[in-house]
């Protein structure tokens, strides 16, 4: 009898274990879910910090370039502004030593090579111009003196036109008084007179 008692005691020993065995195996999946759902939700996370954290970096970067950029056009303009003041600093100066010039060259133009009471005088006179004129030349400043040629408008000044059989329309036919340039910009124009051509040119023309 109690053979058989324990024969039937042993299959509801087994169903219970089966159950506890069930219950254990859904929690464990309910918890391994769990885990897997807010591992899911920090890989999610992490890769919006990253993105973010990435965005950041290119933002950064694009304004280093931009800096790296800025700094170098300021320096760019400041070599540009030093070497401009290097080569215009002598204009006022430059402008002052012109009828310097100008009066050497008169007192040339009056007196004659030639006459023996004069000779002297325009000797030391033409040695005075000529290292004057030396002399400035080193710091850029150079004559414009266009007898004979073309007429330009930027570099030289009419102060009239007059008929020439010697010279063709629009040339310089006469300099009134000679121009300068400071390091090929203008100083001073020429002052000349502009042929309006002449019935002869015309006709070989």
């Amino acid at each position: 009898m109690s053979n058989e008692s324990s024969k039937a005691q042993e299959p509801q020993i087994d169903e219970t274990l089966e159950a506890q065995v069930d219950t254990e195996v859904v929690e464990d999946e309910a918890s391994l879910m769990d885990e897997l759902t807010q591992a899911n939700f920090r890989v999610e996370e992490l890769e919006q910090a990253l993105a973010a954290a990435e965005a950041k970096v290119e933002e950064q970067k694009d304004s280093v370039i931009r800096a790296a950029a800025e700094v170098d056009n300021v320096r760019r303009r400041a070599a540009m502004d030093v070497e401009k003041a290097h080569k215009f600093a002598l204009e006022k100066f430059a402008n002052e030593l012109l009828p310097v010039i100008d009066n050497l060259e008169r007192a040339l133009s009056g007196t004659n090579s030639e006459d023996e009471n004069t000779k002297a005088i325009f000797e030391g006179v033409e040695l005075t111009l000529k290292s004057f004129t030396s002399a400035v030349e080193k710091f850029g400043l150079s004559q414009i003196n266009p007898q004979g040629e073309a007429f330009d408008p930027e570099h030289h000044q009419a102060i009239g036109m007059q008929p020439s059989a010697d010279f063709p329309a629009n040339t310089v036919m006469m300099v009134m008084q000679k121009g300068y340039l400071l390091n090929d910009r203008l100083l001073r124009p020429a002052m000349v007179m502009v042929s309006q051509g002449g019935a002869s040119v015309d006709t070989q023309a």
